[in-house]
């Protein structure tokens, strides 16, 4: 094969080469060869390639006079160019990445001929932006993700610490009852809500400010900008505003409210971590304040997040350890003077003396979730009890335990209650349930189910601290309880107060209109359990009969009976 052969074989290889770009240039950098593949990159025929200069013809201008100039060195030094990922002119005016390599051809006649071989790299570069965009965007609001503005934070910390005069603001932002639309419309639509939030939210703020979406219905706000608290006040309520001005879900408008928790930098925090935490204790403190509010991060409620978290350690050591224990407080009838049931209290002791109060530990079982645990620790040690007093003068005794009304949500409750009495061999009349008006008069269908399947499989159901919630008096009707117990508050005032008098009356006429038995907590004086007794109250609770004693201090009570 000769010479000339040769070179056809070449160009027929470089021009059948779909993917490899292959041009070739004279020493004065003029274009001598321009195969399909180099079109197709650049968008320059072969005609309208074929004889320009290079540097007018792909070379961006800010690298003209580095490319003459590097070409130059390779003819006259031997200082060949290297391979690069560069970018490159197209026709109509943007760049191409490519990778670009080099090689300098010398002919028969002497002159020498630079090829570059480019290989397009838009399709890495489409690949690398999407891996970029996964790892730093939120997929559904393609707002910033969590660790994006994360790293987005610390940055700007680090430049407002050099400039003591900028400032920064950290605003969790916490959708209120959106599980509740996620749930009852489905997923498809809690997903369109939360895109349309993200927009909605968005079209307020500035340029400068960043809107990323934390996780679940939770967005992290960064500000860095404002005209002190008033200016985050004033553009949060703006929020506020289009939240409430509601989003359209499948034709139906759908208003939402939102909690808002700030803290500040450097006041509240000097590093990601303390900034963001104290911003969403904020927001929880917003959240007990009734929802849709502002609330900015204090002292104080750093002093209620260290209590928060010391209480949730506590329990969960007592949970692990089975350091909780159940007090029991007679409920006395006041016809007879016996015991006809106990009120089981729980008690949760801290460092294996001080009682934690329930007023103290309950609301944050509830607000930690472990609740549900405690609940079924109850369920198991009661039921313990009264196996224990089967044979003793206490086998007759029924317990009543207190229920939560986060632990009504749970559509297995009944028959796990039931299940526990069935394990221990008791039957279902001998455990008795408490829960509060609100939680009683609050629940949905499906929580009036369990305490109806309780109450028909013989679980005596009471309604504790009556009178303090909003419910009318005609709503027991529908309700599938037992008894009921009035307030404490009424009768310490009922003495002196017509009013109290008037309406634990009331209760106590009603109750017994609907077949119930009235119960009255806290009496302490026989004046008090003289005016019960008076008003027809069936059972009577209070430190006039007993304080709540532990399982091996109730049986000594029977050896000294109330003489009511």
């Amino acid at each position: 094969m000769n010479a000339s052969q040769s070179v056809q074989n070449f160009y027929e290889l470089i021009e059948n080469l779909p993917l490899v770009a292959v041009q070739g240039y004279n020493k004065q950098r003029r274009v001598i060869y321009w195969n399909e593949a180099s079109r197709r990159l650049y968008g320059y025929t072969r005609e309208e390639a074929q004889g320009q200069l290079l540097e007018d013809l792909i070379i961006p201008d800010f690298m003209r006079e580095d490319v003459i100039a590097a070409h130059r060195n390779w003819l006259d030094h031997g200082i060949s160019i290297p391979a690069e990922e560069i970018e490159l002119r197209h026709k109509n005016g943007h760049l191409v990445p490519v990778y670009s390599s080099h090689v300098m051809i010398k002919q028969d006649t002497g002159e020498c001929e630079m090829f570059c071989i480019d290989i397009s790299l838009e399709e890495q570069k489409k690949d690398k932006e999407k891996l970029r965009r996964m790892a730093s965007f939120d997929d559904l609001t393609e707002l910033p993700n969590r660790r994006l503005m994360e790293a987005e934070l610390s940055v700007r910390l680090a430049e407002t610490a050099r400039h003591p005069a900028g400032q920064v603001a950290v605003v969790f932002i916490d959708l209120d009852n959106f599980k509740l639309i996620n749930d009852t419309l489905g997923h498809h639509y809690g997903d369109d809500l939360l895109r349309a939030v993200a927009s909605g939210l968005k079209s307020e703020l500035r340029r400068s400010d960043l809107l990323s979406r934390f996780g679940g219905d939770e967005f992290v706000l960064l500000l860095f900008d404002f005209e002190g608290p008033e200016g985050i006040h004033e553009l949060l309520q703006r929020l506020i505003k289009v939240l409430d001005h509601g989003f359209l879900l499948d034709g139906v408008c759908y208003p939402i409210t939102a909690s808002f928790g700030i803290s500040l930098f450097p006041d509240d925090g000097a590093t990601v971590t303390e900034l963001m935490g104290n911003a969403d204790a904020a927001m929880y403190k917003a959240k007990e304040r009734g929802k849709n509010s502002i609330c900015f991060y204090t002292s104080d409620i750093n002093d209620q997040l260290v209590h928060y978290q010391d209480v949730t350690a506590l329990l969960r050591r007592s949970l692990e350890n089975e350091d909780l224990q159940l007090y029991f407080q007679p409920q006395i009838d006041l016809k007879t003077g016996n015991i006809r049931s106990c009120e089981a209290l729980l008690r949760c002791f801290d460092k294996g003396s001080l009682a934690v109060p329930p007023g103290v530990f309950i609301p944050v079982a509830e607000k930690s979730g472990l609740i549900n645990r405690i609940g079924d620790w109850v369920i198991e040690a009661a039921c313990k009890q009264l196996k224990a007093w089967q044979g003793t003068p206490l086998e007759h005794i029924r317990v009543d335990i207190n229920l939560s009304g986060k632990q009504l949500v749970n559509q297995h409750l009944a028959d796990h209650i039931l299940q526990t009495l069935n394990n221990f061999g008791l039957h279902p009349s001998q455990l008795g349930v408490e829960l509060t008006e609100n939680e009683v008069i609050g629940g949905d269908d499906e929580q009036m189910g369990q305490l109806e399947k309780l109450k028909q499989a013989g679980v005596h159901i009471s309604i504790d601290d009556f009178g303090t919630g909003y419910s009318s008096l005609v709503y027991l009707r529908r309700l599938p309880v037992c008894s009921l117990k009035i307030d404490r508050s009424f009768l310490q005032y009922a003495m002196e107060n017509e009013s109290d008098m008037a309406i634990m009356q009331a209760i106590i006429t009603v109750g017994h209109q609907l077949g119930l038995i009235v119960v009255v907590e806290g009496v302490e004086t026989t004046e008090q359990e003289r005016l019960v007794k008076h008003l027809g109250c069936d059972l009577a609770q209070g430190f006039l009969y007993a304080k709540p004693l532990t399982a091996h201090e109730l049986p000594k009570l029977l050896e000294h009976p109330t003489n009511a």
